[in-house]
């Protein structure tokens, strides 16, 4: 996550709140009133996405899979990765395996009599 975007998207919300006070006291003194100052919402929004913008294109390319600033002109291999049918060189294989837990079936008197004493 960029920083800078971070903090940029975290000011966006005390902006708009300086921003309606601003106008608040703007009303107060007869200067401007809230029904005129819709533009200066539009300008404080497209001042704040460009600043996230400018933010966001500073960073470099990241791939995907938590490989942090990767070359895109070089190809990428992952764990478990095949490659051209081969697996990469120095990766051991993992199985991806399932998250399945298998059932052990538990006595009880209906399934099992002879354990608790029914014949």
């Amino acid at each position: 996550m960029n920083p800078r975007w971070l903090l940029i998207r975290r000011l966006r919300g005390p902006a708009y709140l300086l921003t309606f006070g601003l106008t608040a006291l703007l009303n107060q003194w007869d200067v401007l009133s809230f029904g005129q100052s819709w533009p200066l919402y539009l300008i404080v929004a497209g001042i704040l996405t460009l600043a996230e913008r400018a933010a966001i294109t500073g960073v470099p390319y990241a791939a995907p899979y938590g490989v942090p600033y990767a070359d895109p002109n070089v190809p990428q291999t992952y764990p478990g990765q095949t490659y051209a049918g081969q697996q990469p060189p120095n990766v051991p294989y993992q199985s991806p395996g399932t998250g399945v837990v298998p059932y052990t079936p538990v006595s009880t008197p209906d399934n099992d009599p002879g354990k608790f004493g029914r014949s």
